[in-house]
Order: structure tokens, then sequence, then C-alpha cells
């Protein structure tokens, strides 16, 4: 089973995260901030990843910690159930469209951390998450899934619709790297032998 259960707890949240890379897209998600549990709602559905998100953060503050620290933690979640990345993949893209816009995602699960952002909003906040922390949550997500995830919004105007797009984007682009190529055995998929 490809599976993870992860906490943190911090001075400023405490998060607990359950994944299972070989779901059926079922989701509990909570973090007090209604548009990243619908973000991440759209990770788990269009990835078919069950993921279940419990947050409890200083809020009366802003978003800033608990959002970094869910992707933190999700992304560790993520690391630990992929374990050594024998038959997976390991490449996937996606392309995401939502009405107006279209946005690209390619990942690397290479065990080598990197995010590339070309994604632009047209307003300060969605809901009560403040769009610059859409970058945050994914370069913490990348980072600690030891991701190579690059996205780029190619068009669009409508600030929800990107997101969306980034989200449910990535959801696709990660469910192909992750799944098991039947074709690799169990094998590392690196010339190295380890990723």
């Amino acid at each position: 089973m490809r599976t993870a259960t992860l906490e943190r707890a911090t001075s400023e949240t405490k998060v607990a995260v359950t994944v299972d890379l070989d779901g059926s897209g079922r989701y509990d998600v909570a973090t007090g901030i209604g548009f990243l549990d619908h973000m991440l709602a759209q990770l788990a559905r269009h990835g078919l990843f069950d993921l279940t998100v419990k947050a409890d953060g200083d809020l009366h503050i802003d978003s800033h910690h608990t959002t970094e620290d869910v992707g933190i933690v999700i992304g560790q979640a993520f690391a630990r159930a992929l374990g050594e990345r024998r038959g997976i993949r390991r490449y996937g893209q996606a392309l995401s469209a939502m009405d107006e816009t279209l946005v690209r995602v390619v990942i690397d699960a290479s065990n080598r951390p990197y995010l590339i952002w070309k994604v632009r909003f047209n307003q300060p906040k969605l809901g009560e998450l403040d769009t610059e922390m859409v970058k945050e949550w994914f370069q913490a997500f990348a980072q600690n899934a030891g991701l190579t995830l690059h996205v780029e919004t190619l068009y669009g105007e409508n600030s929800h619709h990107i997101c969306e797009a980034c989200f449910k984007g990535l959801a696709r682009a990660l469910r192909e790297a992750v799944e098991i190529d039947p074709r690799k055995e169990g094998a590392v998929p690196s010339t190295k032998g380890t990723l």
C-alpha cells in the first residue's frame, strides 16, 4: 500500500495528513481556508488520491503559515508514500483548461525538488486565500514531495479559473507521474539506480 500519515505541530499550526496514492479520489479536508479546501479537493478528485487534511492555524494573523504548512505536510506524505519510487512512471504532464484559461503542468518525480512558476493572478484574494500564497503552497509541496515541478499559465484572465486549472493540472500530471508502470517491474526509473 502506498499510503502515509503525517502530523506537524509548530507554535503557528497543527497539520495532520493522510494520503493514499492508489485511491479513488475521496477527500476530507478542513484547513480553515475555504478556497484552499476547494483546491485540495480538486487535487484528490482529479489525481485519484485519497486525501485527508486537518489543519488548525493562526488564521487570525493571515493565511500564510497554514497554507505553507499544509503544502509541507502533504508533500512529505507524498514522498513517504512513494518510498524508493520503484516502478513509477516518474514523468507526468497535463494541459488543464477551465473556461478561458489554459495551464500547463509538467512533473519529474526525481527527488530533486525545483519549482518553475509562471503564473499571475489578477486579484489579490480568492475568498480568504491570498493569491500570492498559491505559489507558496506549490513551492512547499514540490520541495517536500521531491518534485521538479513546472507550472505555467498559457493564457487566462479569471483568477479563480487560473488557480483551479493549476491544481487540476497538478493532480493529473502527478497521477501520471506516480502511477505504477507495469513494464518497469519495480525498478527505480533512473540509470543511477536511485532517486
